[in-house]
């Protein structure tokens, strides 16, 4: 019983050290985030768009074949 209150506590203890780690890494700035944000967010929406229409021609012809 005891080993599952250990493992708890490392468990909590672990993931406060994770948010203020977290935290401390989130206050840098970088002049730099704004446009590569958006770079990132147009090649992820590219990716998801083609994912998503594979997908549907993929379901339509195992529903058809």
């Amino acid at each position: 019983m005891d080993f599952w209150w250990i493992a708890y506590f490392l468990i909590v203890v672990i993931s406060i050290a994770g948010l203020v780690g977290t935290i401390m890494i989130s206050r840098t700035q970088d002049e730099k985030y704004e446009s590569s944000t958006k770079q990132n967010l147009v090649r992820l929406t590219g990716i998801y768009a083609v994912v998503i229409l594979i997908s549907l021609v993929a379901l339509a012809l195992y529903i058809y074949i």
